[in-house]
């Protein structure tokens, strides 16, 4: 069994919203952001030239008004957590995921380089429109109830083990690094959502010969439902609005 691990974006997200509410320090905030990545540098910043160490950062977009902190984790054909503008929603297309700031219009795309990341900083339109948490969540457990009937109808044990190992873990909350300001459905919702994404990345991993073309398109025709589900779960669970408390 794996450790299911968040998109950058929604680490960013998560903490940097329990950090502007005065429930997280800026240095715990900092270290579960970079993790065991060596740095994360942001540029783009408004009046900043040069790239900006994340704790640094971190203050610079606070100033800039952001009060707390989405995701956008879209793919083609499913702008999910996007609303433009045009440029913004390319980058974070390209890349996968991205971070929208509530209360300034800004937005961050997370990019590997090296042993680090850079936060590209980009205007964004912070309002948008956002999975209901309850529905999210009801959405994902209905389909991974018929996703598992699917799989198994598959035999999933026989050419992916670890997939129904990670279907048997699914009751256990996984093991995510997250604040404990968090609201508790929130992190129930992101815990089950992250278990699925990597459900649906192990099985989705090419078997060479081991399965028939049939098999491999009956394979994705199953997952892609789960995968769109977790990342609208995703998605609500991160968002700021569905936090317990806000500071003024």
């Amino acid at each position: 069994m794996s450790t299911p691990d968040l998109p950058l974006s929604a680490g960013f997200a998560v903490w940097f919203t329990a950090w502007v509410s005065g429930a997280a320090s800026a240095d715990d905030t900092r270290d579960a952001i970079v993790g065991a990545d060596a740095a994360h540098d942001v540029t783009g910043l408004r009046g900043e030239p040069e790239p900006q160490p994340l704790i640094l950062a971190l203050g610079r977009l606070r100033n800039h008004g952001a009060t707390g902190a989405g995701i956008a984790l879209p793919v083609p054909g499913d702008p999910l957590g996007l609303a433009g503008p045009g440029p913004f929603n390319v980058e974070v297309l390209e890349a996968g995921e991205g971070v929208v700031l509530d209360g300034t219009d800004l937005g961050l795309v997370p990019h590997r380089a090296g042993s680090g990341v850079v936060w590209a900083c980009h205007p964004a339109v912070s309002h948008r429109q956002l999975p209901d948490p309850a529905e999210a969540d009801t959405g994902l457990r209905q389909e991974l109830l018929r996703t598992t009937g699917v799989l198994a109808d598959l035999d999933v044990a026989r050419w992916r083990p670890e997939v129904a190992d990670e279907l048997m873990s699914l009751r256990r909350a996984a093991d995510l690094r997250l604040p404990g300001s968090m609201a508790p459905g929130a992190v129930r919702l992101a815990s089950t959502a992250a278990r699925c994404g990597t459900i649906v990345e192990l099985a989705l991993r090419d078997d060479g010969g081991s399965v028939s073309a049939a098999e491999a398109r009956a394979r994705r025709e199953a997952l892609v439902p789960l995968d769109r589900a977790a990342r609208r779960a995703l998605v609500a669970a991160c968002s700021s609005s569905v936090w317990p408390t806000r500071a003024g």
